[in-house]
């Protein structure tokens, strides 16, 4: 089975038969798709514990722990749960701690395998793209512009762009009524959960690739269209329309 395809048969994967499916543009989800920015989340969260006089965690603990945001990662790191809530006056003192860190490292971040190649491509071919992310904006934009994306997207949306982000539907609702397509015409291309569900509450196509940050699950169980090895492997599963 090529490797583009491997999700078929899963959950929501589509048969072959089915592809290349009619897209009109792109957005692209940022960490753990574009670009690797896992070690510098987790370097920022133990430099915060050790500064809050806190036992370091592991990379790879971190890195499950990444993928709704950096309040979550800082809630997670300190507390070690998916989804328990810090004390609100140690979250308190921990964020700013955390923030100044990231901020140092903010640039160390370098792009995936081919996904140079894959902006490129899509570009070649007539896409419009778009960035969606859950990070913030004072932390997107200066990321984009500074790793040298950013000339490639007409429209980037942050965690707090709008009043609601992924798994919510309304920034792929946005992004259909920015290019003036239909939503089902817009194909995201992520790494996690959030992003399935997103595109499935949108009524989107939604592709993964295995690299991510899908908090330490395999994408392949998601709810997707399609598992693509990196990102020139999207053109061949659709067509420009």
């Amino acid at each position: 089975m090529p490797a583009a395809l491997k999700g078929e048969g899963r959950r929501g994967a589509l048969p072959p038969s089915l592809f290349p499916l009619p897209v009109s543009a792109i957005v692209i989800d940022l960490d753990g798709t574009l670009l690797h920015t896992a070690p510098e989340l987790a370097e920022s969260a133990n430099r915060m514990l050790r500064d809050m006089g806190r036992p370091a965690v592991s990379q790879e603990l971190l890195m499950s722990y990444i993928g709704n945001g950096i309040h979550w990662l800082v809630k997670r790191a300190l507390t070690g749960d998916m989804y328990a809530e810090p004390d609100a006056t140690l979250f308190d003192r921990a964020l700013p701690v955390f923030e100044q860190h990231y901020t140092a490292l903010l640039l160390d971040s370098k792009p995936f395998p081919n996904v140079i190649a894959g902006l490129d491509a899509m570009k070649a071919a007539g896409y419009r793209l778009g960035c969606i992310t859950n990070k913030v904006e004072r932390y997107t934009t200066p990321l984009l512009r500074g790793i040298g994306l950013a000339h490639y997207f007409d429209i980037v949306l942050a965690g707090d762009t709008l009043p609601e982000k992924k798994p919510h539907p309304l920034p792929l609702l946005h992004s259909a009524k920015f290019f003036g397509v239909p939503v089902e015409r817009l194909l995201l291309i992520g790494d996690s959960l959030s992003d399935t569900q997103a595109a499935r509450a949108a009524g989107c196509p939604v592709f993964c690739v295995p690299y991510g940050y899908n908090h330490g699950e395999p994408v392949e169980g998601l709810d997707l269209d399609a598992v693509i090895p990196d990102l020139p492997a999207a053109l061949k599963l659709i067509r420009h329309i």
